[in-house]
């Protein structure tokens, strides 16, 4: 059943991993929702996400500004989704997470929405003076800030679940080969459940929380890269050797994945990233701009990577099954 106070609102990257989740979310609150991404017939599956009608791919590219305009026409709420991890062809850190940034911003002011949430990445203002990445995203942060002074920004941490980039590549990795590099092993994170991160996206679309300041979600485990190393192990039951791999090394070894056709491995610049720490500041703790502003209590990897990480496993799911006593009865 519609609300009676049922917006209209625009997602950009509405059909990715974050995106279906975030708009699984806004569908139950009842509004209406634009899936604005760049080739909406590869989107199809979210319209099962709502009522018949609630969910409506439209294409837009956050690099052609008159796309993005028509997108957000009419829109009471504005999310931008929008990233890219590695550049290529015309989608470079510039172009998508800084330019593109502000096209929306910009167009989701002159359309007279109320709200905008922005994604960022968390660690993005420590790590911008090594990663272009983080430069990237940092200036379109700026930029977003500078064209919606009130928009709620967030900063997720590495993220997990069912589809998520992480996990499923090294769960791949920890099947095909007897040995993983181990990049940054001393580093921490602090993985966040996508689920958990889309809900507060939509609480912020909501007007839950305060606008105009930048949100640091990370879960409740903060681990080194090589304890979550270890853990996939442990979930895929493998005994891979661990073996540490120096940055410089690392780099060179991505320089290669740089020229092939298809999605890189790693890139130089995310070895810059795995270097680094990843956890939510002391300063978001103290101005409760965590997960904690909005109410959420984080999901643990513990409860959720056991639900998907199996399928790497040597026998799937049949290898969680226990070892039944075929002993007689004496």
């Amino acid at each position: 059943m519609a609300r009676h106070d049922q917006k209209i609102v625009t997602v950009f990257g509405g059909g990715g991993f974050v995106g279906t989740q975030v708009v699984q979310q806004i569908a139950r609150l009842g509004h209406r929702v634009r899936v604005a991404v760049r080739r909406p017939n590869l989107v199809g599956h979210v319209t099962t996400l709502g009522n018949v009608g609630q969910i409506q791919p439209i294409q837009a590219n956050v690099r052609n500004a008159a796309s993005v305009q028509r997108a957000v026409a009419g829109a009471d709420i504005v999310i931008n989704l929008v990233g890219v991890g590695y550049g290529r062809g015309a989608q470079t850190f510039d172009a998508v997470n800084t330019d593109g940034a502000a096209t929306v911003a910009q167009a989701a002011k002159a359309a007279g929405a109320s709200v905008l949430v922005h994604m960022s990445a968390l660690g993005v203002d420590k790590a911008a003076e090594t990663s272009q990445y983080a430069a990237s995203k940092l200036a379109g942060e700026e930029a977003v800030f500078a064209a919606f002074p009130n928009a709620v920004i967030i900063r997720p941490s590495i993220l997990f679940g069912q589809d998520d980039g992480y996990f499923n590549l090294m769960g791949t990795l920890s099947r095909l080969f007897p040995i993983m590099p181990v990049i940054g092993g001393s580093s921490r994170f602090q993985p966040a459940y996508v689920g958990d991160v889309a809900e507060a996206i939509a609480q912020a679309a909501e007007g839950k929380v305060k606008t105009g300041r930048i949100y640091e979600l990370g879960g409740p485990d903060v681990e080194t890269h090589k304890a979550l190393l270890e853990r996939v192990q442990r979930e895929t039951q493998r005994n891979r050797f661990l073996l540490p791999l120096p940055g410089g090394i690392a780099k060179l070894l991505a320089l290669p994945f740089a020229i092939l056709p298809f999605p890189p491995l790693i890139t130089a610049d995310q070895v810059e990233l795995l270097g680094q720490d990843n956890v939510v500041s002391d300063a978001a703790i103290k101005d409760k701009r965590t997960f904690a502003a909005f109410g959420i209590t984080p999901a643990s990897m513990d409860n959720i990577l056991p639900t998907y990480m199996w399928r790497f496993r040597r026998h799937g799911q049949f290898d969680r099954q226990p070892v039944l006593d075929q002993t007689p009865a004496a």
